[in-house]
């Protein structure tokens, strides 16, 4: 690889990084001011809530939030407080505990989603204003995703 690819390369990476970082804490604020939820947590439900039977393998949540066990049971225990999610243990497997989302967490879930994604559409335009590397960069991947 040559140096200036390497540069550009890190030059993009540096900017997707700061543009992430932007972007998380205005959703993480916004979630919290209006519904009471963590990032985290509602990513969670959401991923609770679109699987099958309403329920995963603490190890898949952990693995699909990119959190390690101990942070996965942690925040399920927070949802568990709520009365959002329950830990449940696999019948056929006795070491195996799944996060189950209960009706409470479906619906406070589904009024965060909107704010979720208001939120992010108006961080991601901010970011893009007077910045035209970045207007470029995210007309380039909403084009991809489409």
């Amino acid at each position: 690889m040559s140096t200036r690819s390497s540069t550009v390369d890190a030059l993009l990476w540096e900017r997707l990084a700061a543009l992430h970082v932007q972007v998380e804490n205005r959703l993480g604020t916004a979630l919290q001011r209006r519904h009471g939820l963590g990032l985290s947590e509602y990513r969670a439900l959401g991923l609770l809530a679109e699987a099958s039977d309403g329920e995963l393998r603490m190890q898949e949540l952990a693995t699909r939030l990119g959190l390690n066990q101990s942070s996965v049971t942690r925040l399920v225990g927070r949802l568990d407080a709520a009365e959002f999610a329950f830990r449940d243990l696999c019948p056929d497997d006795r070491r195996g505990v799944y996060a189950v989302i209960k009706e409470a967490g479906r619906a406070r879930w589904a009024e965060a989603r909107r704010t979720y994604e208001e939120t992010l559409g108006a961080a991601l335009d901010e970011a893009a204003e007077g910045a035209p590397e970045t207007a470029a960069l995210l007309a380039a991947m909403r084009e991809a995703v489409r």
